[in-house]
């Protein structure tokens, strides 16, 4: 198993530099990640520093509430396709779906897919405020979407990537060709073999360096 082809290797702090970025980059390449991710107003530079590489940039959208209007979601994505990016992770609407508004949730997710006919989609759940019920019903919007993923978390909420949620999760994208991104919370390697080995298809993570090269590391996103 090549542990870096799993990891999309992060960087979202808002306090994120240029020059973090670019070394952000630069650690991809050399371990040969499968993505950067990025916050959108850093995709251009990311394009740019990839350039001649096999590692993808990797944009999120919405990030990190999710509770922006879904045209704003779309413009995002866009501008974000514009500038190079070859993946989105887009935040769905939290509070829509524990509205019970599960129309709106799927004309949020709709909406950005349907600008994405040769992206990969990930559609980022936010896993730590939602109850079992909500995640399945979650996971099910996704999949009808098209998505091409269905992702735990931001890093940015109260909890991240959990077990018994990616159990959830894979039960019901099962028979779709949608896979998981496990994220959040993930430092070490022995963590993200489990995940893996569980049917976690990415690993969204700002410690990839250590998990490849068996350290442990205290930060996250």
């Amino acid at each position: 198993m090549q542990l870096n082809t799993y990891i999309d290797h992060t960087l979202l702090k808002a306090t994120a530099t240029k020059q973090d970025i670019i070394e952000l980059c630069e650690q991809a390449k050399r371990y040969k990640f499968h993505a950067v991710c990025v916050n959108s107003g850093y995709v251009a530079l990311a394009k740019e520093q990839l350039n001649n590489s096999s590692v993808k940039v990797c944009s999120v959208v919405g990030f990190p509430l999710g509770a922006m209007a879904t045209q704003a979601k779309v413009a995002e994505t866009q501008e974000a396709i514009k500038n190079g990016a070859d993946e989105i992770d887009m935040v769905i609407n939290v509070g829509l779906l524990k509205s019970k508004d599960f129309d709106g949730v799927w004309r949020d997710i709709e909406a950005v897919k349907r600008i994405l006919p040769n992206h990969i989609l990930k559609v980022i759940l936010e896993t730590c405020y939602l109850e079992e019920l909500e995640i399945i019903k979650s996971c099910e919007l996704a999949v009808q979407c098209g998505a091409d993923f269905v992702k735990t978390s931001t890093g940015f909420g109260p909890g991240g990537a959990r077990f018994e949620e990616i159990t959830i999760m894979k039960r019901v994208v099962a028979q779709s060709g949608t896979k998981i991104k496990a994220s959040g919370g993930i430092r070490d390697t022995e963590t993200a073999l489990k995940y893996i080995n569980m049917g976690v298809a990415r690993i969204g993570t700002s410690s990839g360096i250590e998990i490849v090269s068996g350290t442990i590391s205290k930060s996250d996103y």
